[in-house]
C-alpha cells in the first residue's frame, strides 16, 4: 500500500497545486492531509476548496482550529516580539478574507485520523482476530494540536508519546521540518520492536532551508507487523516493511512570495518562502 501525506500548506496555492500534480503521478492508494490549510498567504479559500473538491481526508491544524472559530489566537509558539507582531497581522488578515462556508468547513475537521491494517495472508488464521498495524495521523502530537515534536526529542520521550497513542506509525507536521525516526528496543532473539515517527514537513512554508514543497510517500508492505521488524527484509530506507520517502517538489516560489508582498501581510513572510526558513 502506498500512501501520500502532506501538511502545513498555509494558504500557498502554487505549492499545493504542484504537490498534488506530483502526487497524482505517483498514483498512491490513499492521500491524507495533516492540516494547517490557512495562514501566512493570500489563498486560504482556494486551498480549502481544493482539498474539499478532491475529497482528501484532512485533520485540523492549530491555525485551522483558530480560524474556524474566528479566534485571534492561532496557537502558534511565537518567541520574539517581531514574530508575535507579524503573527497578529497574519491571523487578522486570514480571518478577514476567509469565507463563511470555508470557515464552517474548518470547524468540521477531526483532531486525528487512525487507520488500522491487517496485513499478510495466512489461510489457517483467516478469520482470527489479529492485532492491527496502526497508522495515526495528527497535526502537532497525539496530546495537543499545537505541541511541537522536533527531531532532537529523545527516543524514550518520543517512544512514550507513541506508546500512549498506541501507534505503530505516527505521522505529524506543525514544525515544518521533515524527519523520520525509528524508535526501537531490542527484544529477546533476533527481533526488534519498533515504532516510526514521521514529520511530514510543510508544503507551503518550509523551515528546513529548502524552499521546495515537501510531502511523504509512505509504503507499507505485507511484511509489516505491529512492533516487529524482521532482519534481512528491509530495502534501503525501509524498516520492518515500512518505506518512507520524502518527495521535494519545485513550485513557483516567486509567485507565492510576490503575493505576500502585494498584500497586507508582512513582507518577511515572502523572504521566508524564498529561503525556506
Amino acid at each position: 500500500m502506498k500512501i501520500a501525506l502532506f501538511s502545513d500548506i498555509h494558504a500557498n496555492l502554487p505549492a499545493l497545486e504542484a504537490v498534488l500534480t506530483d502526487i497524482d503521478q505517483q498514483k498512491p492508494d490513499a492521500i491524507y492531509c495533516l492540516g494547517d490549510l490557512v495562514g501566512y498567504n493570500i489563498w486560504p479559500n482556494e486551498v480549502i476548496n481544493t482539498i474539499r473538491k478532491r475529497g482528501i481526508p484532512c485533520i485540523a491544524g492549530n491555525y485551522d482550529y483558530g480560524i474556524g472559530r474566528h479566534s485571534d489566537d492561532c496557537g502558534c509558539a511565537y518567541r520574539e516580539e517581531d514574530e508575535k507582531a507579524m503573527g497578529k497581522v497574519s491571523i487578522a488578515y486570514t480571518n478577514q478574507v476567509v469565507g463563511d462556508a470555508e470557515r464552517a468547513y474548518l470547524r468540521t475537521l477531526p483532531t486525528h485520523i487512525r487507520v488500522e491494517f491487517e496485513l499478510g495472508y495466512d489461510p489457517d488464521k483467516l478469520w482470527q482476530q489479529q492485532k492491527p498495524f496502526t497508522l495515526l495521523l495528527v497535526h502537532g502530537s497525539p496530546r495537543r494540536v499545537n505541541e511541537y515534536l522536533f527531531e532532537d526529542r529523545g527516543d524514550r520521550s518520543l517512544g512514550r508519546v507513541m506508546e500512549g497513542a498506541d501507534a505503530d506509525i505516527l505521522c505529524f507536521g506543525h514544525t515544518h521540518k521533515p524527519f523520520h525516526k525509528v524508535v526501537s528496543a531490542e527484544a529477546p532473539g533476533e527481533e526488534t520492536y519498533f515504532r516510526h515517527a514521521i514529520n511530514i514537513g510543510s508544503v507551503g512554508k518550509p523551515k528546513d532551508g529548502d524552499p521546495r514543497a515537501v510531502y511523504v510517500l509512505l509504503t507499507i508492505d505485507e511484511t509489516a507487523q505491529p512492533g516487529l521488524a524482521r532482519p534481512g527484509l528491509a530495502r534501503p530506507g525501509e524498516v520492518g516493511g515500512v518505506q518512507v520517502d520524502f518527495i521535494r517538489v519545485a513550485y513557483d516560489v516567486e509567485r507565492a512570495a510576490t503575493a505576500v508582498e502585494d498584500s497586507e501581510l508582512p513582507n518577511p513572510y515572502a523572504d521566508m518562502l524564498r529561503t525556506g526558513h
